[in-house]
């Protein structure tokens, strides 16, 4: 009962940091869905239902409208994911009018826009083959975009200099099968090899990079069922980080074709939606998308403010 109680104890304290060094975004519908972040630990986070991308200064408790909703013909945004080689922000952009969250614009489609990292101007804005919606982004090293297509079983390719995608990979189980959402997140192991996780079903694949082709895709086995699995990032170390729509933020750890769960923050009421990592710290966007999609909270008002919060990793 002691080694309980102490447990509990540290697990209060670490929420009660979370929350004390909270950032807090600005807007009554702003629905965080993705974040990522530059070296400076300037933050850029994505927004479901209202669109745009909002900035966090280093060291600021409070973002700002950096991209402001509907520039550049973008709807709702999903997955960001700044490039500092490049000075690319790269922006899923989506029309979620069908799931009744209408965002900004009237632009149709799901598409792949890029802005520039300091001033924000729009750069490309390269459209997804239907079905389509653009969920998250990963860069490998020679700048080649690999995006989830969450309404297909796909993974979309962007080689530098194109102006269309081509399928990389394809397997039924990616898929939603009419029923949920599919593809999410998405990240490079230090294998090589790409990983990316499935929202609904919740599950893990392996897909081995071969010169530069999809080679064998493999389900992993994880430790612990998952639960609406969502934003991954590299954590820097050969693991990953994974965000988990049931409310916690998680460590990934490949071994073989297992992967071991360890469960770092848990108990995010709002669920994860997405992770980005500075230094020894994670920081997480508490989403709040029930109060869009789940029929038993919508319409109802979420805690406010939207924000996104620390998770010390050391």
């Amino acid at each position: 009962m002691i080694c309980l109680g102490l447990a509990i104890a540290i697990s209060d304290a670490a929420a009660a940091e979370a929350e004390s060094s909270s950032v807090a975004l600005p807007g009554d519908a702003v629905y965080p869905e993705s974040v990522t972040a530059t070296s400076d630990g300037t933050f850029y986070v994505s927004s479901f239902a209202s669109g745009g991308v909002i900035r966090v200064r280093p060291g600021e408790a409070q973002g700002e409208i950096w991209i402001k909703p509907g520039a550049f013909g973008t709807r709702s945004t999903f997955g960001v994911l700044a490039d500092e080689r490049s000075n690319t922000l790269w922006v899923c952009s989506n029309d979620l009018s069908a799931l009744g969250v209408p965002g900004p614009s009237d632009v149709p489609g799901s598409a792949l826009k890029a802005f520039d990292l300091k001033s924000g101007e729009g750069r490309l804005s390269i459209p997804l083959p239907t079905p389509a919606l653009c969920n998250d982004i990963a860069l490998a090293p020679d700048g080649t975009g690999y995006v989830t297509n969450t309404a297909a079983p796909q993974i979309l390719r962007l080689k530098p200099g194109d102006h269309a995608f081509e399928v990389f990979a394809t397997d039924p189980r990616f898929g939603p099968n009419g029923k949920g959402a599919g593809l999410d997140g998405i990240a490079f192991g230090q294998d090589g090899d790409l990983y990316v996780n499935t929202f609904s079903k919740a599950e893990l694949f392996r897909v081995e990079v071969k010169d530069g082709a999809a080679g064998r895709i493999t389900q992993l086995t994880p430790s612990r069922a998952l639960k609406m699995a969502d934003g991954l990032r590299p954590a820097g170390d050969g693991s990953f980080l994974m965000a988990e729509g049931g409310g916690s933020l998680d460590r990934v750890t490949i071994v073989g074709d297992a992967a071991k769960i360890e469960t770092l923050h848990d108990g995010i009421a709002g669920g994860a939606t997405g992770v980005a990592k500075v230094g020894d710290t994670a920081w997480v966007t508490e989403g709040q998308l029930a109060y869009l999609l789940d029929p038993s909270k919508k319409g109802g008002t979420p805690p406010l403010p939207f924000r996104i919060f620390p998770v010390r990793l050391k």
